[in-house]
């Protein structure tokens, strides 16, 4: 029995994700789908210029796994220019260092980076703020709700 996938950590989400070919017809276009962390280890080895050791720690991946998820990403990204198919970035097994938070005055949610600290509603100020943990491996050591978390309705 496989051991099941662990989040890998991801700092970087683009703004456009969908690349078309140009001049091609909608009908016939593939498409091929790039994971939302094989994009962060491309990000990270080819543009950042980390080396795969650095990489892998940002991403809280093993080197191997690291290794694993580029060599798909460049593989699906060289297919993609070579054959023209079109190029979408969704899912994955990831997650962010960003803190949710609910507010229990006018119940907004909201999300904050982790190493900031949660002064209260951004909406409404009131200091009744708790994590919400409903995202699976939301709530992780790093989060400064100090295990005050709620299950989000």
């Amino acid at each position: 029995m496989a051991r099941p996938t662990k989040f890998r950590m991801v700092e970087f989400f683009p703004t456009e994700d969908y690349f078309v070919p140009l001049g091609k017809p909608k009908c016939e276009i593939e498409e091929i789908i790039l994971k939302v962390e094989e994009l962060e280890a491309m990000r990270l080895k080819d543009i950042e210029e980390l080396n795969q050791e650095e990489c892998a720690e940002k991403m809280q991946v093993s080197r191997q796994t690291f290794q694993n998820i580029i060599d798909s990403a460049r593989k699906k990204v060289a297919i993609a220019l070579t054959e023209g198919k079109a190029i979408k970035i969704s899912g994955g097994n990831y997650t962010t260092k960003l803190c949710k938070f609910k507010c229990l005055e006018c119940g907004q949610i909201y999300e904050i980076k982790y190493s900031q600290d949660r002064e209260g509603c951004p909406s409404c100020g009131s200091s009744r703020v708790m994590c919400s943990k409903k995202v699976a491996g939301f709530c992780k050591s790093w989060c400064k709700c100090n295990n005050a978390c709620i299950d989000e309705e």
